[in-house]
């Protein structure tokens, strides 16, 4: 009989694993992949570390994280710096002044540039936007949502701005300074070696048990153990009995290429409607490779349907409240635990997926 069973080898669970088997108790992890990580996995093509399942940057403020993070890795220097594609035109993000001095040949000052947003904003300015188009031009202007974000946004939710809800776009970042730092957290990086030696270490103390689908063995997995951390869907654990929620999903081609520089840099968005893919990603500059060769992956947004694997909840107010019916339930359970992104139903960035697993565990520690 073991302590605890996790379900799922990715961050939350691989956390949960490593203080757990810290603090004494023993926890078999079951992983319905062949391979440990969950979406933060990385792989090894042509000596360069490949993101399988999309690029994963580590950021955070939190020294506490950060020093926690790096007792596993040594991380380098990577700051995340993409390039938006719009036709046969390239520009920085987020958007800065870069950005704009390329929009506007006639724009060279912060003051120019507010001057310019604040111009555009007015002219189609609406009270009370009903969508996400009105909202993003209320926010900053035609130019900047036409070229930079309408074509992205709608790849990325498979449906045209003016039927999506204006709340998905509640502010975005503009910045007066040619500074083109997407995140602005005090510590980021990528480790050196990618991201599944960290799990690895993590799980050292556990049993780990690959290609084991927990629904696929339910009923023997749920009595070797007097705990269950889940990080799967939660809607999934309880067999869709209020409805199913709804995620978007991403196919990936992924390909070597014979040179040893695609696109000189790790991210490019496409955001013109006509591409169908939404960013290249190269994984060699995540850690300022010099090999011969070069890997790429193209990514596609794509509708989930079940069996697919869920990427991005949709944190609508329909599927929000229809989240907060399993919450309900699973706040009754006294033997399982949800967490992560599935088990939560919300995006979470890296560095609170580690914080939120730690205090998980305190709390079961300590009572």
């Amino acid at each position: 009989m073991y302590d605890y069973l996790i379900v799922g080898s990715g961050l939350f669970g691989a956390v949960c694993a490593y203080e757990l088997t810290k603090a004494g108790k023993s926890c078999l992890v079951v992983e319905k992949r062949n391979h440990i990580g969950g979406n933060i996995y990385t792989e090894q093509i042509e000596g360069i570390n490949v993101h399988r399942y999309g690029a994963h940057i580590f950021h955070t403020s939190d020294r506490e994280v950060w020093d926690y993070i790096n007792q596993f890795a040594r991380f380098n220097h990577y700051i995340n710096s993409p390039i938006a594609r719009y036709q046969s035109e390239c520009y920085n993000l987020p958007f800065n002044m870069n950005t704009f001095t390329k929009l506007w040949p006639d724009v060279f000052t912060p003051a120019e540039a507010k001057a310019r947003i604040d111009s555009e904003r007015r002219e189609r300015f609406t009270s009370e936007p009903k969508n996400l188009e009105e909202q993003a031009i209320n926010l900053v202007g035609e130019t900047i949502y036409r070229k930079l974000i309408k074509g992205y946004t709608e790849k990325q939710w498979g449906r045209p701005c003016t039927e999506l809800p204006p709340f998905i776009i509640k502010r975005l970042p503009v910045r007066f300074t040619f500074d083109n730092n997407y995140f602005n957290d005090a510590y980021q990086g990528i480790p050196i070696g990618g991201y599944t030696q960290i799990i690895k270490q993590m799980l050292a103390g556990a049993e780990v048990r690959l290609g084991c689908d927990f629904f696929s063995h339910r009923k023997s997995l749920t009595v070797v153990a007097r705990k269950i951390i889940f990080t799967g869907a939660i809607d999934q654990y309880y067999d869709y009995c209020f409805g199913a929620l709804q995620y978007r999903s991403v196919r990936f081609e992924t390909e070597t290429l014979e040179t040893d520089n695609f696109q000189g840099n790790a991210v490019v968005n496409y955001t013109s409607a006509d591409v169908p893919y939404t960013r290249i990603i190269e994984h060699k500059h995540f850690e300022f490779g010099q090999q011969p060769r070069t890997v790429i992956s193209r990514e596609y947004s794509t509708e989930w349907k079940k069996g697919d694997e869920p990427y991005y909840p949709v944190n609508d107010l329909k599927n929000n409240d229809l989240y907060e019916k399993y919450r309900e339930r699973a706040a009754e359970e006294k033997k399982v635990i949800f967490g992560g992104r599935l088990g939560e139903y919300k995006y979470y960035d890296m560095h609170i997926v580690i914080k939120n697993a730690i205090e998980t565990v305190r709390k079961e520690i300590n009572g």
